[in-house]
């Protein structure tokens, strides 16, 4: 019996098509695999900035995890937009225990600036949700938001790791594009103190609406496809790279456009069931 590679993204929407859900949906189809949703909440955005935010109600994003655990299981499965305890607390109980890959990006500012959490769920998401996590992908304005402190370097990239490490007994990726430097530069850390420093030249674009959510999304499709970690953070970088890359000129709206996701797209890949 054949089937897809299948990969779960619990995030919110984005009316506009460039972050979130329907980021994480393009990722999974261009690299091949099958997108699964649990929509935490809905926004009212485009490329200038969020206008509304529309939060589900917990008891119906557990009916639609519940959905589709009990009927296909996931090979990996990618967290982003969380903005309430109550939904922390729903994942927590679902998936704890799990062997699936877990990749979270926290989601807490958007591109425009604009803040998509409430403060006290930070607190419930470094206690509960950090523990289960196989990856964390935050920005640098998100790890400051986590760490308490500025991230002005590599060094301080260093810092906001190590601490975070208390609450993530996995992986860290620390993505350093926010830094006004020619070049990029991404730090993965693991568990054992192993760390790998990622570069890339900065391409200078104004479309990077979802950017985060479309690399947390191509890091859970290589997980999915069997990739060891560090190969699949660096596959994903690739992709991501030249996603922006073939989508700097095109414009979509009068603020911070989208991706090329599809600019060079893999074919479904199926596989034989066992």
């Amino acid at each position: 019996m054949k089937t897809y590679i299948s990969v779960l993204s619990i995030a919110g929407s984005d009316s506009s098509g460039g972050a979130g859900i329907q980021a994480d949906l393009k990722t999974f189809s261009a690299l091949g695999c099958y997108g699964m949703t649990v929509i935490t909440a809905t926004t009212a955005q485009n490329t200038q900035g969020v206008k509304a935010i529309h939060s589900i109600p917990v008891n119906h994003i557990a009916d639609q995890l519940d959905s589709v655990l009990q009927d296909i299981t996931p090979k990996a499965i990618k967290i982003g937009m969380i903005d309430r305890p109550d939904v922390v607390d729903c994942l927590v109980d679902k998936l704890e225990g799990s062997d699936i890959p877990i990749v979270y990006d926290p989601v807490m500012v958007a591109t425009s600036g604009d803040r998509l959490i409430q403060e006290e769920t930070i607190d419930v998401i470094k206690e509960k949700l950090f523990p289960i996590t196989t990856l964390l992908t935050p920005n640098l304005d998100e790890t400051e938001i986590l760490c308490g402190f500025k991230v002005y370097n590599l060094t301080d990239m260093r810092k906001a790791a190590s601490y975070l490490q208390h609450f993530v007994p996995n992986a860290v990726l620390i993505k350093g594009g926010h830094l006004q430097t020619p070049v990029i530069q991404d730090l993965l850390v693991f568990a054992d103190g192993k760390e790998r420093v990622f570069e890339s030249e900065k391409i200078q674009s104004s479309n990077l609406h979802g950017t985060g959510c479309s690399l947390s999304s191509a890091i859970a499709a290589e997980l999915a496809k069997g990739k060891e970690l560090e190969e699949a953070v660096n596959i994903a970088r690739n992709y991501i790279y030249e996603a922006i890359l073939h989508g700097k000129s095109i414009k979509t709206g009068k603020g911070s456009g989208p991706l090329n996701h599809f600019y060079h797209p893999q074919k479904q890949i199926i596989h034989e069931m066992e």
